[in-house]
């Protein structure tokens, strides 16, 4: 398990979650403004995606 920390738009906020949940297994991303309060902190708790069920594993069985 890692934690994965994206600085981004409050408009890139959805896209970035929803990118991040298709690649990995991952929690709730959790929100907090930058000290210039005109970007979003994202943290998102993550893990690879078991054996095959990953579509960027090319490993064959």
């Amino acid at each position: 398990m890692f934690e994965i920390r994206v600085i981004c738009t409050p408009d890139d906020a959805d896209r970035v979650s929803t990118a991040l949940a298709a690649a990995f297994d991952t929690g709730p991303a959790r929100q907090y403004p930058t000290r210039d309060r005109k970007r979003l902190r994202l943290y998102v708790t993550a893990d690879h995606r078991t054996s095959g069920t990953n579509p960027a594993n090319t490993e064959s069985e």
